[in-house]
């Protein structure tokens, strides 16, 4: 007998060194050598699927086939489970084929998983299981607070993938260039992206967000959603009211407040005076239901936070009203007749309140145009109105003084001529004749 090796395999070829020459070349026709292989096919699966680790066989006749894990632990011996960890099952054992599966992949289940087949000599075939981490949310750290006028710094962190996933800041829609670092867990990797930027009070509650981006994903990514918080100092405003004041009224004012934080605690007070016992606090309002001049003053609202505090002042006036009695006459006056009057007409005048353009705050007393304007036009159409009776009366007075007068001095010429005649002894009518010449 003499051998021939043959894939690391050995056939055995039956011979004599007797035999002649033509036997052997029918042996070598019709005896064909049988020599077993085996082939491992490598596997890449995400961390918590399943993997399925063939081993392809070749020529199988039966030899025994062992499966081991990277620790050279024997998982399956033949068929037969070897080793108790259910995660792994035999699911194909044919002559062509051999296939187990492993569910709820790890990292730590990555490694080489060795096909044996064992003949005279025994060889085997590696599959190489790798496993894939995709990342998930990133998670954003605040190392130093937005304060107004100051900077902002965030810190994107990826904490466990493999490979390592790639960090971006977007705002807007465009990329905020980070500060990139790594770090190897072992068979994972811990990434972050960390970003300065400067901050106004108008980027409070600013949209920034942080994406990963990994070979895993498909294309997609995972996204973190963030928004800025910036600190600042609060503002006060006293929001004035509309319209006119007088006694009587009743008044709102409204502080209007912001910050952040928002202050918690909104103060009232009245310079240089306590505040009136009917008015009222209720948060950002103080309220009066009846007011009187006695409330007159300077009001003061104050707010505050752990980054300032602001305030704001109110000057409120409180106003009479004010009477004005006016006659009016209703028929022009005659020397026989007494002027007839109307009752008695009262106008309220009242006064107009207007800010003061330095103080917001402030309230100054001005005049109103348009009433006193009225009340003018008013008063001088009665006064041109009776100017123009006065006229017209005299006038018809004179007028009939002067007709009469008239008369009159007719009269005692007539009378004269003929005492004149008389007393020269001529007749009236030569007179006459003579008066007309």
């Amino acid at each position: 007998m003499w051998s021939v090796r043959s894939s690391g395999l050995c056939c055995l070829l039956p011979g004599s060194f007797s035999l002649t020459l033509h036997s052997l070349v029918l042996v070598l026709l019709f005896i064909t050598p049988r020599c077993q292989a085996v082939q491992a096919e490598n596997v890449t699966v995400l961390e918590g699927g399943t993997a399925q680790i063939s081993c392809r066989l070749q020529n199988y006749d039966g030899s025994i086939v062992v499966i081991q894990n990277p620790r050279r632990q024997t998982l399956f011996f033949n068929g037969t489970r070897a080793l108790k960890d259910d995660r792994f099952q035999m699911v194909l054992f044919t002559p062509q084929l051999v296939r187990i599966t492993l569910t709820n992949v790890s990292v730590s289940d990555e490694g080489g998983y060795f096909c044996q087949l064992y003949t005279d000599s025994t060889h085997h075939q590696v599959a190489t299981l790798s496993v894939s981490v995709p990342p998930e949310t990133p998670i954003v750290e605040v190392k130093q607070q937005a304060v107004e006028g100051g900077e902002a710094e965030l810190t994107c962190v990826s904490p466990r993938s493999k490979p390592a996933a790639t960090l971006r800041w977007m705002r807007n829609g465009r990329e905020i260039s980070g500060v990139l670092s790594q770090q190897d867990n072992g068979k994972t990797f811990s990434v972050s992206s960390t970003i300065r930027i400067p901050v106004e009070r108008k980027d409070n509650g600013a949209a920034l967000n942080c994406e990963a981006l990994h070979p895993a994903l498909s294309g997609q990514k995972r996204v973190r959603h963030y928004r800025l918080d910036v600190y600042f100092a609060p503002t006060v405003r006293i929001v004035p009211p509309t319209g006119i004041l007088r006694e009587g009224d009743s008044l709102s004012l409204t502080c209007s407040v912001t910050g952040n934080p928002l202050p918690r605690e909104i103060l009232w007070s009245k310079i240089n005076d306590t505040l009136p016992e009917r008015a009222e606090k209720s948060g950002p309002t103080l309220q009066f239901s009846r007011l009187s001049q006695s409330h007159n003053g300077t009001y003061l609202c104050q707010a505050q936070n752990n980054f300032g505090r602001a305030a704001d002042h109110y000057t409120l006036l409180v106003y009479e009203n004010v009477s004005i009695t006016t006659t009016v006459p209703t028929t022009p006056p005659s020397p026989t007749t007494q002027p007839t009057t109307h009752p008695t007409t009262t106008l309220i005048l009242p006064k107009r309140i207007a800010q003061d353009p330095k103080d917001p705050g402030a309230v100054v007393e001005t005049h109103s145009a348009v009433p006193y304007a009225v009340i003018g036009g008013v008063l001088a159409l009665l006064v041109f109105t009776v100017i123009c009776v006065l006229i017209v009366t005299i006038w018809c007075s004179v007028r009939q003084k002067g007709s009469y007068l008239t008369h009159e001095a007719s009269g005692l010429d007539e009378h004269g001529e003929v005492q004149e005649a008389f007393l020269n002894g001529n007749d009236a009518s030569q007179g006459k004749k003579e008066y007309l010449l």
